[in-house]
């Protein structure tokens, strides 16, 4: 199942968030839009994908994974196909949000979901690496194959053919995702009512405590940091003075990295509870980037930290999927996860417009790397006092926790 869903990550990512930017230069040269008109749409449609983050959480704990996984990814093929045709801002604005919708139901969380209702949160570590292994790949895949599509056809054609790829893996996922063979599966309507009653219990205690809101924060924290510098770093780097090659050259390291990363946490700590294993490195945020505050900075130097980040933020990506189970409660893993998502996302859309914003007001990323560095303290600050009072809690397997 994990290998299903990671293969799946790869399409996914690849042909609805990776390929965007490659779509909209396209699009940028033969419809005379703006790049600000353009990348809207982006922030519209993780909009969108935060307001559904809870109801599909909600669903895959009730069953539905099958449904939202395998109907999300069909859809994926009309959305783009809409794509492919649009001559109309507006309606470009409607597809955005329509892809948002589709990202909701198929990205890391409702997969993160769907595995561990199958065999469980609290068994669900491996398959999770594995699937974060798999989408580490997204971007190494989708990128030239994209890019290729585009140099020998052209952006509406590419558009065409990456919805091909998402209805294979929606027919894919409704021949595999068998609700009836999950850990969690109900046998009637009264145990099916039952486990809903449950996880709705454990959904309220937890937003009376106040673990579940200081974890909200930091993973918050980190979903708008790294949104802002993932799509600042490009011209970033170009301000310090590396040419383009030299751009595109650090920028490459950080995938491998994070696969690499992702391997050693498999191989090195694979018994370690994941919040310690988070609370060792999360320092490692603040320190990077405050090394890549120095206005002028050499390509071999920018590659190094690039490959430390990469590092750390390939084994962050698992950490943050399992402190659900590992800090709050073993289950409603979809519903908390949908709700910490909801704030994280929004984050993500609005972040990297902030940046954009205080770039404006000094004409330099200077100030933008300062705020991402204070970000990146109050990440810090905010997952070890999570982990510290995570320390006396015992996760019931069948009782909902109590508020803290």
């Amino acid at each position: 199942m994990a290998a299903i869903l990671g293969i799946g990550q790869i399409c996914s990512w690849g042909t609805l968030y990776y390929s965007f930017p490659l779509i909209v230069l396209g699009m940028e040269q033969d419809l005379g839009w703006t790049k600000a008109q353009l990348y809207a749409g982006a922030t519209l449609g993780l909009l969108v994908t935060a307001m559904l983050s809870y109801p599909v959480g909600v669903g895959i704990d009730r069953g539905w994974g099958k449904w939202i996984m395998g109907g999300a990814s069909l859809a994926a093929m009309a959305v783009l196909g809409w794509w492919s045709v649009t001559e109309s801002l507006l309606a470009f604005y409607v597809i955005c949000a329509l892809s948002g919708a589709v990202q909701a139901a198929i990205l890391y969380e409702p997969a993160f979901a769907v595995l561990a209702r199958r065999v469980g949160p609290a068994n669900a570590r491996g398959g999770i690496t594995h699937i974060t292994l798999w989408g580490g790949f997204a971007s190494t895949v989708f990128v030239p194959v994209t890019g290729t599509l585009i140099t020998h056809f052209d952006w509406r054609t590419t558009l065409l053919l990456l919805g091909l790829v998402n209805v294979v893996y929606g027919l894919i996922y409704l021949a595999t995702i068998r609700p009836d063979k999950d850990i969690e599966h109900a046998q009637n309507a009264q145990m099916r009512h039952e486990h809903a009653m449950r996880d709705r219990q454990i959904v309220r205690d937890n937003l009376r405590s106040r673990l579940f809101w200081i974890l909200l924060i930091a993973l918050t924290v980190y979903a708008g940091s790294f949104s802002a510098f993932t799509f600042h770093m490009y011209p970033m780097l170009q301000e310090k003075g590396l040419s383009e090659s030299d751009v595109v050259l650090a920028i490459a390291v950080i995938g491998p990295a994070q696969v690499v990363g992702r391997i050693l946490i498999t191989v090195f700590a694979r018994e370690m509870p994941l919040r310690i294993v988070g609370a060792i490195l999360i320092g490692v945020f603040p320190v990077t980037f405050a090394l890549l505050y120095p206005a002028i900075l050499s390509v071999w130097t920018v590659a190094i930290l690039f490959a430390v980040y990469g590092l750390v933020n390939g084994i962050f990506t698992i950490v943050r999927s399992f402190m659900v189970p590992e800090m709050l409660s073993k289950h409603a893993y979809g519903a908390l996860n949908g709700i910490i998502n909801v704030c994280a996302t929004i984050a993500r859309a609005i972040m990297p417009l902030a940046a954009a914003w205080i770039w404006e007001a000094g004409q330099s990323y200077q100030p933008v790397i300062a705020a991402i560095a204070g970000l990146s303290v109050l990440l810090a600050a905010t997952f070890w006092l999570a982990v510290w009072w995570s320390r006396p809690a015992r996760i019931s397997q069948s009782q909902p926790r109590q508020p803290t």
